[in-house]
């Protein structure tokens, strides 16, 4: 019976071999294909918007004479038109109003709620936060007729005020489910640092708790602001009064009056859309930023 020795040479590693999970042609085709779909996908999500934005500098008749074309000569007169109009910028006025507004109360309310339900153990803490969190699953549609009827009986009809109260409880819950990762990720040993140097719960909720949330609090309010400002189902059964409509509401108005001139309801709606569009381009970063430091908080 023979016996078989390994000979291992000092300083030379066995080699090992690595599975590669595909051919670098095949990688670069599945790459191309994921860059195709999704520059299809964008196209498809920005083709409206181009056709509105280039349909403003249209007339009349190109739009009925080829309703998919570019626009042959850069017709300027209809945005000019509706800049002009003190009606426009009546509006923008009431939406900035009822957007402003509603983003400054549901941060602050929020923030405080927030601050309580992450920081403190009390006795129906889990009962409120699945409270809030049962109000992302609860839209404005259900509860528009008993909101009518609620905002009609405060006698808050006709007024930004109607509009500006519900917007504040419905941006609540997701206002809450953002910060309280955030808050609840702040060392405790800072906390009793804080109330050993002498500062008070509010003190320290104002000194530490709001600096460090900044990320948070930019979030919740380029969302809250955005969706206020886009609000279109609230304004319609709160509002009647055309002196008080917000944008999207101004918007759908003007389009009725001036159903016939389609390049200048066209020109209109582009410029309704533009403000929002803007505000969350240049802040898009922030909310990516946000949300991602609230997952892994």
């Amino acid at each position: 019976m023979t016996a078989t020795a390994a000979v291992v040479t000092p300083g030379r590693r066995t080699p090992t071999r690595r599975h590669s999970s595909g051919l670098p042609g095949q990688r670069k085709s599945s790459n191309l294909a994921v860059y195709f779909v999704a520059l299809v996908l964008v196209a498809l999500m920005l083709a409206p918007v181009a056709y509105i934005i280039f349909g403003g500098f249209r007339t009349n008749s190109e739009i009925t004479l080829d309703p998919s074309g570019l626009p042959t000569t850069w017709n300027w007169e209809n945005y000019v038109n509706v800049l002009a109009s003190g009606v426009f910028w009546r509006q923008v006025g009431n939406s900035l109003i009822a957007a402003a507004a509603t983003t400054l109360f549901v941060v602050v309310l929020g923030l405080m709620a927030a601050f309580a339900l992450a920081r403190y153990n009390f006795r129906g803490r889990g009962a409120f936060y699945a409270l809030f969190t049962a109000g992302l699953m609860f839209p404005m549609t259900v509860a528009i007729t008993p909101l009518y009827i609620l905002v009609r009986d405060l006698g808050l009809m006709n007024s930004l005020a109607g509009v500006i109260v519900p917007q504040i409880a419905f941006g609540l819950p997701m206002t809450i489910i953002i910060l309280v990762p955030f808050l609840a990720a702040i060392p405790h040993e800072l906390q009793e640092a804080a109330s050993i140097d002498g500062c008070s719960r509010l003190g320290f909720f104002w000194r530490m708790v709001v600096p460090l949330a900044v990320p948070g609090i930019i979030t919740v309010g380029i969302l809250v602001f955005v969706q206020s400002w886009n609000s279109y189902m609230l304004p319609l059964f709160i509002l009647n009064n055309e002196a008080s409509f917000t944008l999207p509401l101004g918007t759908q108005a003007f389009a009725s009056q001036y159903s016939v001139d389609t390049a200048k309801v066209l020109a209109f709606t582009s410029l309704s859309m533009i403000p929002a569009l803007v505000f969350f381009s240049l802040f898009e970063r922030r909310i990516v930023g946000g949300l991602t430091g609230a997952v892994k908080g």
